[in-house]
């Protein structure tokens, strides 16, 4: 009886379609275009007013009250070795990593990408090199290269100080 139930539980497919694709939010800074899985994103946000933390880090912008909660704002176009914009929309993707949330400053979102397994590629040794470190891989679509963001280590200031 002990070896029907593991017979069956090997042999048992949930559901194929599922770990045949996986969604991102997409968003666009500098008009290069990055996914985020959605499983990680919170919520969307237009412009917020963010407070000035001393002697942080230039890619943390500051912090922002997200319903009576704390959130950091990160400036992706810093973290990502962008130029910055003076006229931006200041529109933001709430993430969670390790049990905080944070706030990543985008300059426009997208929309939910479904991408197949096979949509998925390696890093290129092309592909700019801060970006390589906090990329899970690219997706080619259409016209545009889609950069997966790896959140966890997207959010490893530690690493980005070292390098």
């Amino acid at each position: 009886m002990a070896n029907d139930l593991v017979t069956r539980q090997s042999t048992e497919v949930l559901d194929p379609a599922a770990e045949l694709t996986r969604q991102y939010v997409t968003v666009f800074v500098a008009e290069q275009m990055f996914g985020f899985p959605v499983l990680v994103v919170h919520d969307v946000l237009g412009p917020q007013r963010i407070t000035r933390i001393p002697l942080a880090p230039p890619e943390i912008a500051g912090s922002l009250n997200l319903r009576g909660r704390i959130v950091t704002a990160v400036d992706m176009r810093r973290r990502l070795g962008l130029p910055p914009v003076s006229d931006s929309k200041g529109m933001s993707v709430v993430v969670e990593s390790h049990g905080e949330l944070y706030s990543l400053m985008v300059d426009q979102v997208g929309e939910v990408l479904n991408l197949s397994n096979q949509a998925f590629e390696h890093n290129p040794p092309t592909l700019e090199p801060r970006w390589r470190e906090v990329s899970s891989g690219i997706s080619r679509l259409d016209k545009k290269l889609l950069v997966l963001i790896d959140v966890d280590r997207l959010l490893d200031f530690s690493r980005a100080q070292a390098a």
